[in-house]
Parts: structure tokens; sequence; C-alpha cells
């Protein structure tokens, strides 16, 4: 298990993580200062306990934000992918159509050559 020592409001702590997680805790506790520190900014000297606190709902209220904004885009994607199917198999009734259109087409120029092959060539005349 690594370890790795972040800042956050000043204060150094060492903490353990995966092994190739080391960037990204400090990229996250990096993220988290800057939310403390806004919020020191914005209220002063309140308290770390307090400010603590603050950061933490701000960031779960962005959670939650971006955990709808998810599902909303995974309704939309599942609206996409039954749209996608449905005009899919239309297609595919389509060309179906299409091909048994073209076989009938096709049998009866088949049909008319014959009768006009058949036909003496008196007749043609």
């Amino acid at each position: 298990m690594a370890q790795v020592t972040v800042t956050i409001d000043g204060k150094a702590y060492r903490m353990a993580c995966e092994e190739g997680q080391e960037e990204h805790l400090t990229d996250l506790a990096t993220r988290f200062d800057r939310y403390v520190g806004h919020l020191k900014d914005q209220f002063g000297e309140i308290g770390d306990l307090r400010i603590t606190v603050m950061a933490g709902i701000m960031i779960m209220d962005e959670v939650s934000e971006l955990s709808r904004r998810v599902s909303s885009l995974e309704g939309e994607l599942e609206t996409l992918r039954s749209n996608r199917d449905t005009a899919l198999a239309t297609s595919a009734r389509s060309e179906e159509t299409l091909a048994q259109a073209l076989n009938e087409v096709t049998a009866n120029i088949r049909g008319i050559t014959e009768k006009l092959v058949a036909r003496p060539s008196a007749e043609v005349n």
C-alpha cells in the first residue's frame, strides 16, 4: 500500500492509497483544498470543522447534481437505443418488402421474356 502526504488548509495529512493512485489522491486533496480555501475566503475563520463540513456538503451537492445529470443522460441514451432499434427493424422490413417486390418484378419480366421467346418469329413482325 502506497502512502502520500496531502495538504489541506495548510495542514499536512499522511494518507494510504492503492499503488499507482498517489497522483489521483493528491489531485483530489488539492481540489478539496480549493473548496476549503474558497469557503475561508467567503466566511473567514469560522472553525476548521465547520469549514470542512461546509466543503463536504458543497461537494455532495455537486455529486448529487452530476448523478441527476448522469441519470438523465442514461435515460436519453436508452431512448436513442430504442429509437435506433425501431429504425433498424423498420429498415429491415422495408428491405424485405423491396426484395419481395424485386423478386415479383423479376418473375414477371422472366414470364414476359419466355412468352416473347416462345412466339413464332412471324408473329413478332
